[in-house]
């Protein structure tokens, strides 16, 4: 059993199409706790008191028929207007780190939030480490299209909402560079997460 009060926090993020997802479920395979703050998200919206301003803010047309929240609804609206999308991430974003506490006191560990604008919104002083997943923009571009079918002005838009991946490489504790095979991708997990096993060794 971990010890639970004993907890190495990393924030794991990147841009839309780097592979963070892939990376995250490599960590998770070499022995990591990770949280996805986009299933933290997903359920929030659907929680009374969030969907209520989500209604009084945005309108009943991003509701399903069955009165659920429709997501991708949501998405359409707040990327085309700054203010609302940043309305919109002031109301989650505080609510998605209240979670990601209440998980490190569960896991304890190594505790792994995965999650695109950390650096962004200033918070990887909330980690003791952050690793940023890097594949550079036309490789990301490429996947995005292709995967997560999104056409490329909606690939730009997003990703001209992030911070340069340039940039977020000197802003970052470990790059993994996922732009080359899965092995390699696994090779740099590995090593990553042997390393943050010995650091949690130090302290615990």
């Amino acid at each position: 059993m971990p010890n639970k009060n004993c907890v190495l926090k990393v924030g794991l993020t990147g841009n839309i199409g780097t592979g963070k997802s892939t990376v995250a479920r490599l960590m998770e395979k070499y022995g990591a706790n990770v949280l996805d703050a986009d299933k933290v998200v997903h359920k929030l919206l659907e929680r009374e008191d969030i969907k209520r301003e989500l209604l009084k803010k945005l309108g009943r047309e991003i509701l399903n028929p069955d009165g659920s929240v429709n997501r991708k609804k949501i998405a359409r609206k707040v990327f085309k207007d700054k203010n609302l999308l940043r309305w919109l991430e002031n109301l989650l974003h505080p609510k998605v780190y209240e979670e990601f506490e209440k998980f490190c006191q569960e896991k304890g560990g190594i505790c792994v939030l995965e999650a695109a604008l950390i650096f962004e919104k200033g918070n990887q002083n909330r980690f003791h480490y952050t690793v940023l997943v890097y594949a550079p923009k036309d490789v990301a571009k490429e996947r995005a299209v292709k995967y997560r079918n999104l056409s490329e002005e909606e690939f730009e838009r997003r990703w001209n909402h992030q911070l340069d991946i340039e940039k977020k490489k000197h802003l970052a504790d470990f790059v993994i560079d996922n732009s080359k095979s899965l092995e390699e991708t696994e090779k740099q997990v590995r090593e990553l997460t042997k390393f943050l096993k010995e650091e949690l060794g130090r302290f615990c």
